[in-house]
């Protein structure tokens, strides 16, 4: 049974994974990155696959969950920064 942690947990990861979302869309509809820092991306991304390994090893759903799905939006901001490349 999951428990009022793993509900706040869960709670958190949905709020954070969606509110990357926008960005994800903005710049696949206007099919520019240019504001989009690659160092940052790079950080970023770097930092969601670190929680997300911290998630397998403690087996925590949430931060499995949300960091996965993170991690594939900024995989696509960094394919969009290169295919959207001025």
């Amino acid at each position: 049974m999951i428990n009022s942690v793993e509900i706040l947990g869960f709670i958190a990861a949905t709020l954070t994974t969606a509110a990357f979302l926008p960005q994800v869309y903005k710049t696949w509809k206007t099919k520019s990155a240019e504001s989009l820092s690659m160092t940052m991306l790079l950080i970023f991304v770097t930092g969601v696959l670190c929680w997300l390994a911290y998630g397998v090893l403690i087996d925590s759903l949430p931060i499995i969950l949300c960091n996965l799905i993170t991690a594939i939006s900024g995989f696509l901001l960094l394919y969009f920064k290169f295919r959207y490349k001025s």
